[in-house]
């Protein structure tokens, strides 16, 4: 069984160092999907905005700031509050965005509760698909199945 750790928060479309709006947004992590976050953004729209990417790159931009590219990630402090900044960029455009420290750590810690740093492949299962891929047929079926599907051209007493 696979557990899903979800977060409402508001976080704020950072417009102009003066001007920002809220963005209604849900970060999820599922334990079947361990190496990710996942963010959907609510922007009025038809559909919501999803992103998602590493969730060690949200971790460690909590405390300093990383990635590069499509996302970049770092904390600051704005009006006396801690926050994170996320940078996306995407062929549809950019946004930077702002959330509060404190909100997404809990969240974070949750994930981290749900599974380790380090323990992210065991929960694909991986090992365990590779053993019952690789393990001996029962009733001796891989020597049939690694035999020559074809007779030799040699045949012997006239078969």
């Amino acid at each position: 069984m696979h557990t899903v750790v979800e977060r409402e928060l508001e976080l704020k479309l950072v417009l102009s160092p003066e001007r920002s709006i809220p963005v209604p947004a849900r970060l999820t992590y599922r334990t079947d999907d361990p190496y990710a976050v996942h963010i959907t953004f609510h922007i009025g729209s038809d559909q919501p905005v999803n992103w998602t990417f590493a969730r060690e790159l949200l971790v460690e931009g909590v405390f300093r700031p990383c990635g590069h590219g499509d996302v970049r990630v770092w904390p600051t402090k704005f009006d006396g509050h801690s926050v994170v900044l996320m940078a996306l960029s995407s062929p549809d455009g950019e946004a930077l965005l702002e959330a509060p420290t404190a909100a997404v750590s809990a969240w974070l810690e949750r994930t981290l509760r749900a599974v380790p740093p380090g323990s992210e492949s065991e929960q694909l299962g991986i090992d365990d698909g590779l053993a019952e891929l690789l393990a001996p047929a029962p009733g001796g079926r891989d020597e049939l199945w690694l035999r020559d599907p074809w007779p030799s051209d040699e045949s012997k007493d006239g078969e």
